[in-house]
């Protein structure tokens, strides 16, 4: 159900071997049972799913899924054991014309990103915080030739070998892991994506660094991340939570966040999309029942959250490495 040994064994001898030594670990880590109650409960689901022959595979479109002919039984199954993997953030999907409707419309960031990313052909991608690897298969259907995500919640790591059964893609991982378990100017990928983590993180300095570190000279970040209006300098640091969320940290303008890129020496950054989320992009669905977006704003005015901070906007960045 769940083998990284391929990749580890593809890894020996390469310039990704000094992390080879280190994943089985990094992974047993990851998916503990002891830290992670719920895991055999996810892993049974994962078992459950049944099997299905697949006809087609798509990676370019907003739903990204598989083709192929089930009965209404079947369907029933497959929808029962991926429900038992709730809540479904980032997507959407489609396995069989079941729709997998996310809390997320992530095709609609994917779309805004399009105009400032370098061509992925034949390029070695990290997307980092992946959730459930919607966007690495866009990035895979958008001819990288190897996608690694990480992301350090197991449920979303269950959710992508969920749907890895029937996408099929031997060069597409998700790891259960932070970048901070990444190794130290690994200098290896081609392309980075950090798309909603920069906020998270207490010292958005350091993780501009990591990104950095983790690609090779030239190579492209693409980052998203929450952002307010203003001027150089100007940044929002939330005194308590921020719609509804506990770890969010700072909240840069643009021309604060290009200028702690260029502090880090990221060469040539850029704003391809600065966007204000919709309760459409982000909202409650059968998939993901718990409050949304809708409950994060002042009721009384969408521009703010619940807290009076300004409301959730979201900006796009790319830059390469020195």
């Amino acid at each position: 159900m769940i083998d990284y040994q391929p990749l580890v064994a593809g890894w020996q001898g390469g310039e990704l071997a000094r992390w080879a030594q280190l994943l089985p670990e990094q992974i047993a880590a990851g998916l503990s049972h002891e830290r992670y109650g719920d895991l055999q409960k996810w892993l049974k689901a994962l078992a459950a799913l049944p099997e299905i022959d697949v006809s087609a595979i798509h990676l370019d479109r907003d739903r990204v899924g598989a083709d192929g002919a089930i009965d209404d039984t079947t369907r029933a199954l497959l929808r029962d054991s991926l429900m038992q993997l709730h809540p479904w953030r980032k997507g959407p999907f489609e396995l069989f014309g079941l729709h997998i409707d996310t809390e997320w419309r992530s095709d609609w960031k994917w779309q805004r990103l399009l105009p400032g990313l370098e061509d992925l052909a034949g390029r070695r991608v990290l997307d980092v915080g992946c959730g459930s690897g919607y966007h690495c298969w866009r990035m895979r259907g958008a001819g990288a030739t190897e996608v690694i995500g990480i992301d350090p919640t197991p449920l979303f790591v269950v959710q992508f070998w969920a749907l890895q059964k029937y996408l099929q893609q031997d060069n597409t991982w998700v790891l259960p892991l932070g970048i901070e378990q990444v190794p130290e100017k690994l200098h290896a990928f081609d392309t980075a994506f950090s798309m909603g983590v920069l906020y998270h993180r207490r010292s958005p300095m350091d993780h501009l660094i990591e990104l950095r570190d983790c690609l090779r000279p030239g190579g492209q970040l693409v980052l998203e991340t929450l952002v307010i209006e203003g001027g150089p300098g100007e940044v929002l640091v939330p005194p308590g939570r921020y719609a509804r969320m506990g770890n969010v940290w700072f909240l840069p303008t643009c021309d604060t966040l290009i200028g702690w890129m260029e502090k880090v020496g990221l060469k040539n950054p850029a704003v391809v999309d600065v966007n204000a989320t919709s309760t459409g992009e982000q909202r409650s669905t059968d998939w993901m029942t718990f409050h949304s977006l809708e409950n994060f704003l002042d009721p009384g005015d969408s521009a703010r959250s619940i807290e009076g901070h300004p409301a959730p906007k979201r900006a796009i960045l790319t830059a390469s490495a020195p």
